[in-house]
């Protein structure tokens, strides 16, 4: 069995208390005080998320953006230095190896924010078609990352000097000041679970002091450190994509609903002829929400029928009970022939029962970002 990765602060974590489980291959926080109690910090006050168990990676060298461009789907030509923009890198066959955030900083310099598992398939995919004098550098362990996330949110950075008022996926290299200390952090606005929040990566080494004094600014409004369990539950409220759940090699961004990340008119990316045919053709599958009208927690692979015993019309990439709603929710694929549409009811199979439920277009809670 192959040992799990430790995050820059997994000390800190065990001293709060906090329950552990794997994510991408990484030992990761799941809750400290519980993930209805820390969803409701994120929604009412704000929170703090250790994701440094997310990849990261630079494409550097005359040409860089280029490349980007070239292989990723979403048009890098539509953002500006400073600027990031939510890709995906696709297969052949229009699947997605991962989704990802990347950096722009200059025409020659792009950092990209991959899934923890992903990273090493990404950084191969684009090294295999790197020209000559750009370098795809696999930065793993170079960088933390941490998640404020709230309607506070902007007071904890402020509080430490760091950027607040940037548009939504803007970035800027800052320094934040923890006493004495300095540390040079990168700052995006940008997140996870539907309020405004910033995502914070400094470096690896500086990871803890950084941590430190972030905790330290938002549980002084009334905030808590964050599991990856809320952030869980706080993503399917927003009927924000997972990887491995919602979007897989097998699954294209057609059929999850990602269009809007394909730049359609671009002359390149990974997949771009399957997914232009599958676009053409229209997907056999689509992704919907559902929201459960009875008891029930709905969870991945419970089937979907239009009726009690009737045939399966679909299965859940993700479910949960939702803390604001109160009430079981999923994201599903749903065959495009049973013609099922938002407002319409149907019945999830939750071990041998069924359960109804409503076809939504989520997100399921107001969007703040």
């Amino acid at each position: 069995m192959t040992e799990l990765l430790a995050g820059p602060i997994a000390d800190r974590h065990a001293a709060l208390g906090a329950s552990f489980a794997e994510f991408g291959g990484w030992d990761m926080p799941v809750s400290y005080s519980g993930t209805s109690a820390e969803h409701a910090a994120v929604r009412e006050a704000v929170g703090l998320f250790d994701v440094s168990h997310l990849g990261k990676a630079l494409v550097a060298g005359p040409g860089a953006a280029a490349l980007v461009n070239d292989t990723l789907t979403n048009d890098l030509g539509k953002i500006t230095p400073g600027k990031a923009q939510y890709t995906l890198c696709c297969n052949d066959r229009g699947g997605v190896i991962d989704d990802l955030i990347a950096y722009l900083v200059s025409d020659d310099e792009v950092f990209l924010v991959p899934n923890a598992a992903n990273t090493a398939d990404v950084v191969a995919a684009l090294a295999a078609v790197a020209p000559d004098g750009v370098a795809v550098t696999d930065q793993h362990r170079d960088y933390g990352v941490f998640a404020v996330q709230g309607p506070r949110a902007p007071e904890v950075l402020a509080a430490l000097g760091l950027p607040t008022e940037m548009e939504y996926m803007a970035f800027a290299d800052a320094e934040l000041r923890a006493g004495d200390a300095v540390y040079p952090v990168r700052v995006c606005r940008s997140g996870y679970t539907g309020e405004r929040g910033y995502e914070i990566l400094p470096r690896w080494d500086d990871a803890g002091p950084v941590w430190d004094a972030l905790l330290a600014e938002v549980t002084a409004r009334d905030g808590q450190p964050c599991g990856l369990g809320a952030r869980d539950t706080l993503r399917t409220e927003m009927g924000y994509a997972l990887h491995g759940h919602e979007l897989t090699e097998d699954i294209t961004p057609v059929q999850a609903r990602s269009s809007w990340a394909v730049g359609w008119n671009k002359p390149s990316f990974f997949g771009r002829d399957a997914l232009l045919a599958e676009r053409e053709a229209g997907p056999a599958r689509r992704l919907a929400g559902l929201k459960a009208t009875g008891r029930g927690v709905l969870r991945a692979g419970c089937t979907v029928h239009l009726m009690p015993g009737g045939p399966v019309i679909g299965e859940c990439s993700s479910g949960t009970f939702s803390p604001t709603l109160k009430t079981g929710i999923a994201l599903a694929f749903l065959d495009t022939l049973a013609g099922v549409s938002a407002g319409d009811e149907v019945v999830v199979d939750v071990r041998g029962r069924s359960v109804p439920a409503v076809v939504v277009n989520p997100p399921f809670v107001e969007s703040h970002v």
